[in-house]
């Protein structure tokens, strides 16, 4: 499985943006899938999970409220809507396939990643 993650940009506070995790491969659709987020000098962090048919949803405390996981399994595509969005929301952002279904908020669960999009939210 190869992830392909697009929709990064600059945008003042309270913009909204769309992230995309596009994936080549059949199994996609039987994977979780989670976004994580990686800013200069910290550890990256969860940000949010849904399962393989997309009917169940994990989400960090920090962006609840104002960011939605959907994920398309007919389009191998996941995507993350960010609303309201905050200068602390400033990072790389990455997607990640895992193919246990655990939609989990653990890095180590994961065992396909995608290269990352930056997002950055001004002030």
């Amino acid at each position: 499985v190869q992830l392909q993650a697009s929709g990064g940009g600059s945008v003042q506070a309270g913009g909204s943006l769309r992230l995309t995790c596009a994936a080549s491969g059949r199994a996609y659709s039987s994977y979780a899938v989670g976004w994580f987020r990686q800013a200069p000098g910290k550890e990256r962090e969860f940000v949010a999970a849904v399962s393989w048919s997309g009917g169940s949803t994990r989400y960090a405390d920090s962006v609840k409220g104002r960011l939605t996981i959907s994920k398309d399994n007919g389009k191998n595509t996941v995507y993350l809507q960010m609303n309201s969005l905050k200068p602390e929301d400033t990072a790389v952002y990455y997607c990640a396939a895992d193919r246990a279904n655990h939609y989990s908020d653990y890095v180590g669960a994961y065992d396909y990643w995608g290269q990352g999009t930056q997002v950055t939210v001004s002030s």
